[in-house]
């Protein structure tokens, strides 16, 4: 039998939030009460992770990829634990998609919560529905190419949220953007009409012309890139794979892609055009990266690795970073590039000190699926979205800055 969180359920219900001051006196980060329950925490860890199950393409990839491992030291601190908010209850629809959190500042992030985007204030304890995709979602403003008949029921696949722009994709190719500053939804739009339409993975960025823009990836094998200023698709690039995941260099030049390949690709953002193959990866890959430094990046992969990349030379890794429990199905750097968090699919997020040649690691451990982390552009907060019937949370990490004892006055 395969034993999973929900197993772990007490009579009253009575869970709480955690605040780092209850943490440091002991109580559990996610309010679990070990001390009632038939297994402690050190025998439940054992027990996961000898009996999660990695979901793979490519048959022991997982095992295969250990032989090329970077060694890491843990006991890294570079994040402490600040809260645990169980009003807050992130949700995954696609157990590979795992990019549905994202924070705008330090007190403020949005998730996906069943057909709701949710924004959560740490400041004043407050949650917002900010979109609802349960019933009809429809355009509240014309643009040349938007849907204005919008959709009915949305499946959100995956979210990216930058300043003030939202953008959701969802299961039928769909794309919904709304302008946090402004009321209703301002454009709809569906990247295709292809039975294998699912919108992997969303990124919005500064085009060099001053413009915002974002890359849309799909299960059709496209990536395209949508003019936000024009509401204009403007580039379309087709691939031999379905892609899962793309990110654009600091420079906008290159863009990393990868997808159901086990060799990702660097590209021409003007033309499409293959730059490189990145080879090393033996599954398929969901997550991707840059550095702020724009030729240090990293590719995330069903195989349970993370590999570091350096884009001057591109005929090994720099670095070959493993998981405990499965596929590396998210990778973020901090803004000042010091650090990057790679996300699996449970369980756990690892912190690298990227300054210091990944060297050394913080491992964020507790129990439940990761349907997303983010760090605040500021790089103060680090927060991580876990999905479970019971425990479902958002947990949120402040950067280790020397002030603790500030929260002794909270």
């Amino acid at each position: 039998m395969r034993m999973t969180m929900n197993m772990i359920i007490w009579s009253d219900n009575k869970i709480t939030d955690t605040s780092a001051a209850e943490a440091r006196r002991g109580k559990d980060i996610q309010g679990i009460p070990w001390e009632r329950l038939s297994i402690s925490r050190e025998k439940y860890r054992q027990t996961r992770l000898e009996q999660y199950k990695n979901y793979e393409n490519v048959p022991q990839s997982g095992e295969d990829s250990e032989k090329e491992c970077k060694l890491t030291r843990k006991g890294g601190a570079y994040y402490e634990f600040w809260q645990n908010t169980r009003s807050v209850k992130s949700t995954i629809l696609h157990f590979q998609l795992r990019n549905l959190v994202w924070s705008t500042s330090k007190h403020d992030v949005y998730l996906m919560s069943h057909y709701s985007v949710i924004h959560w204030s740490s400041l004043s304890s407050k949650k917002t529905e900010v979109l609802n995709v349960s019933g009809h979602v429809a355009p509240c403003e014309k643009h040349p190419g938007s849907l204005l008949e919008g959709f009915t029921q949305t499946q959100v696949s995956t979210l990216a949220v930058r300043d003030n722009l939202l953008i959701a994709g969802g299961f039928q190719g769909e794309l919904i953007c709304k302008y946090l500053d402004r009321p209703g939804v301002t454009f709809c739009t569906k990247t295709t009409y292809d039975d294998n339409a699912i919108t992997n993975a969303i990124e919005i960025y500064d085009a060099p012309s001053g413009a915002i823009h974002f890359t849309a990836s799909n299960n059709d094998c496209g990536v395209r890139d949508f003019d936000m200023e024009r509401f204009q698709l403007v580039k379309q690039f087709s691939y031999p794979w379905p892609v899962n995941h793309t990110s654009l260099s600091p420079d906008s030049k290159i863009i990393a892609i990868v997808g159901d390949n086990p060799v990702g690709m660097l590209i021409d953002s003007q033309t499409g055009k293959t730059v490189a193959p990145l080879h090393g990866h033996l599954d398929f890959s969901f997550a991707s990266a840059w550095h702020p430094n724009g030729y240090i990046f990293a590719t995330g992969n069903q195989d349970k690795t993370c590999r570091v990349w350096d884009a001057r030379n591109l005929s090994k890794s720099v670095a070959v970073l493993k998981g405990n429990l499965g596929a590396i199905r998210s990778i973020r750097f901090t803004s000042d590039g010091q650090f990057m968090a790679m996300a699996e699919p449970a369980d756990f997020v690892h912190v690298y000190d990227v300054k210091n040649g990944f060297e050394k690691e913080q491992e964020i451990d507790f129990f439940g699926e990761i349907s997303g982390v983010s760090f605040s552009p500021d790089t103060d907060s680090l927060f991580i979205g876990v999905w479970d019937r019971t425990y479902g949370s958002l947990l949120q990490y402040n950067r280790c800055r020397n002030y603790s004892y500030l929260d002794s006055l909270m």
